[in-house]
């Protein structure tokens, strides 16, 4: 079977077993969902057995090291799988809520009401626990799910999802409804992004180079997600102590994440005092700092940063720092190579917070609080899909309401239209 017919086949085994899901009751749901995360612990040895096998390829490969921690499994990260699996089972189902309701003059009374959106294509990295969260939120919404993980970590994605689509069958939810396509071939990806009428929206996690090729080129539709170029501005009036706790959280508490900050941006009346004890701070770190000619003036160790970093996603321990004039200057900056998903200001004049937070246009603006907080468990949600940096159909954590649509339910007692 060549890749186009594989993909299609499990698009196809989808599609059938969403039409049944959409209808599944909240308690078979939350009795496979149960289900799986005791599927996951009780064949641990078997997940970890094929991690090893990934880890030993990519570390052969030259994997760099962030990534080959994003990619590593243990015990307590299996358990943390099956954990998140639980907390999905106890969070709401959002299929069938009431949003709205009316009764027309006419007597036709409509009710809007949440649905699943069908199937959902989940395209990822070497990340094996996506495998799980992205399963459990999507089975919990009544979406059936095609997972494509990264190559890097086939053999773990593999384990992870026959395990957890054997455990849902068996606990009685629809046959087929977690498809797993298990080839390495990069034509799979593409061959997902165009099946319309089959895969109902694509949900890309990733870094910028994988959203990007998805975005410009499915023809499904796309919930653009994760992109992260996120900036910290210390105004003028902030407290430089607060100031620095949270810039020092925003970029070393964890690089790797799509809401750590890549940019600080740092008022120039406030830099004499910040600067110093921040640089310090991130040299202990082992920070590299890439600065301007402002920045570089406190400390010569400090790289000259170029255009292109101003725009970048480290992912790891490196950082663009600017002097600026102005908040105006910040958010012009901000605007310019910002990619919608978090942005902070530190200060304490109220004026300078509501402009920032009225102007900056972004899924998370936070005043006074590190971008690292940009997480549906962090939020309050339970759990999340990913991050939306775009504005349809959603923005921000994704959690179960937003993996759902709607639909209008309208009920007449003989009502004709003259």
């Amino acid at each position: 079977m060549d890749t186009y017919e594989l993909v299609k086949t499990k698009a196809a085994a989808a599609k059938k077993a969403a039409a049944k899901l959409a209808v599944t009751s909240t308690a078979v749901k939350n009795k496979a969902l149960l289900a799986m995360a005791e599927a996951l612990l009780a064949k641990q040895e078997e997940i970890l057995a094929a991690n090893a096998l990934d880890m030993e390829c990519a570390a052969a490969k030259g994997m760099k090291s962030s990534m080959l921690d994003r990619l590593k499994l243990t015990a307590a990260r299996i358990e943390g799988m099956a954990d998140g699996l639980r907390q999905v089972a106890n969070l709401p189902d959002p299929v069938g809520n009431v949003l709205d309701g009316k009764t027309l003059a006419n007597g036709l009374t409509i009710t809007k009401v949440r649905v699943p959106l069908g199937v959902i294509g989940i395209i990822y990295e070497a990340r094996p626990n996506v495998t799980a969260d992205a399963a459990g939120l999507c089975l919990k919404s009544g979406n059936a799910v095609v997972l494509k993980g990264g190559s890097e970590a086939m053999e773990s994605n593999k384990a992870v999802a026959g395990i957890l689509s054997e455990a849902a069958t068996a606990a009685g939810m629809p046959e087929g409804a977690i498809q797993f396509i298990d080839t390495s071939d990069r034509q799979a990806v593409q061959d997902l992004i165009h099946l319309n009428g089959l895969v109902d929206v694509v949900i890309p996690r990733g870094g910028a180079g994988l959203i990007k090729m998805v975005v410009m080129n499915a023809t499904v539709p796309v919930i653009e997600t994760g992109a992260g170029v996120c900036h910290t501005y210390v105004d003028a009036s902030a407290d430089v102590e607060m100031a620095v706790k949270i810039a020092y959280n925003a970029k070393v508490q964890r690089p790797s994440v799509c809401n750590a900050m890549e940019t600080l941006l740092v008022h120039k009346a406030i830099a004499d005092k910040f600067m110093p004890a921040m640089l310090a701070k991130y040299a202990e770190a082992g920070v590299e700092i890439r600065g301007d000619e402002g920045v570089q003036s406190f400390d010569k160790a400090v790289v000259p940063v170029t255009e292109e970093d101003w725009a970048t996603e480290y992912g790891d321990l490196r950082l663009s720092v600017k002097i600026v004039d102005s908040i105006e200057e910040a958010m012009e900056h901000i605007a310019r190579f910002g990619t919608g998903h978090s942005e902070c200001i530190v200060t304490n004049d109220y004026s300078q917070a509501q402009l920032f937070q009225k102007t900056v246009d972004a899924a998370a603006v936070y005043v006074n609080a590190s971008t690292r907080f940009t997480d549906g468990n962090e939020f309050g949600f339970g759990a999340e899909i990913g991050i939306s940096t775009q504005k349809l159909h959603a923005r921000g954590p994704m959690a179960l309401p937003e993996l759902t649509s709607t639909k209008y339910l309208i009920c007449g007692n003989g009502q004709v239209r003259g």
